[in-house]
């Protein structure tokens, strides 16, 4: 009998490629270091956090029917994650990314999120066929998307019944798709969890800390937002009501994943019933026990 997820996590599923080197890096650097696959993208990152902290998440994506996309279904269900609403395409390949990181962080990142782009609302025929909900009785629990979806999707969930009951929480994929979060930012349930960067390029400025950006985000139009700033402090609040932290200084070893991680983390405290200042502070745990390169909790 299929498992009645947590929450769903909706957005890429796909295969990490990542490089990864000890030494500082720039253009054209040929470096040692080491390659790994693991299955990844924003709403997978996120699934698998969530499992860490007990949740059971269901994902909606778009995976393939080929050698790649049995392993990674194979590989969450592993994981405890139910893959019964995966839209697989018998023509669309399995995505992936492939990033390269040196010590001095992120060098450079190819998303390859081809196939769920074109899979567009086929991903979300769970949520209106009754296998999660349907028009008349929508899902009703937290929503976790990422910003790998399209912009023409995302303006379509902003205004859908199908997810009038739903606690979004939102993520962009990168900063080169946080403009795509435009659709979400005036919806009236909907939690944002965004960089500096991102929050700048979302009101076409630059901040200089967290809590300028969070205050930034909130007079454009947001419900509710959470910036990141790096090992700098971070913003978590509403209109008039903005709490800030700092997280703890750890040795980065990793980045890739580390702003996924933040947001589960958060949105697991809070279905656990932890007040604000004690979510925000575990998810900023979390985030830096995960760039440490130890497990995040």
């Amino acid at each position: 009998m299929t498992k009645t997820p947590d929450i769903l996590c909706i957005g890429s599923v796909l295969w990490d490629v990542i490089g990864r080197s000890a030494s500082h890096m720039r253009v054209g650097s040929d470096v040692p270091g080491r390659i790994t696959r693991l299955p990844g993208g924003v709403a997978m990152n996120i699934a698998m956090t969530l499992r860490r902290f007990g949740m059971t998440p269901a994902l909606l994506s778009a995976i393939g029917k080929d050698a790649e996309g049995n392993e990674l279904i194979a590989e969450a269900k592993r994981m405890g994650m139910i893959c019964d609403h995966v839209y697989r395409s018998e023509d669309l390949p399995t995505d992936v990314y492939m990033a390269v990181e040196g010590a001095n962080g992120l060098i450079a990142a190819i998303a390859d999120a081809h196939s769920l782009e074109a899979a567009g609302a086929k991903i979300l025929r769970a949520l209106e066929n009754g296998a999660l909900g349907c028009v008349e009785q929508p899902f009703a629990g937290p929503v976790a998307l990422d910003g790998n979806l399209t912009e023409e999707l995302l303006q379509t969930i902003a205004t859908s019944p199908l997810f009038a009951a739903a606690d979004l929480r939102v993520a962009p994929a990168s900063p080169g798709k946080a403009e795509r979060l435009l659709a979400l930012i005036n919806h009236p349930s909907a939690t944002l969890y965004v960089n500096l960067e991102e929050a700048g390029l979302l009101c076409q400025t630059t901040f200089n800390d967290a809590t300028s950006g969070a205050a930034g985000l909130i007079a454009r139009g947001a419900y509710r937002v959470l910036v990141t700033d790096g090992g700098n402090a971070a913003a978590e609040g509403t209109e008039g009501d903005i709490i800030t932290q700092t997280p703890p200084a750890v040795m980065v070893t990793r980045v890739t994943g580390a702003g996924d991680t933040f947001m589960a983390a958060h949105i697991a405290s809070e279905a656990q019933e932890m007040d604000r200042a004690a979510a925000l502070t575990r998810a900023l745990d979390a985030a830096a026990t995960y760039v440490s390169g130890e497990n995040p909790l």
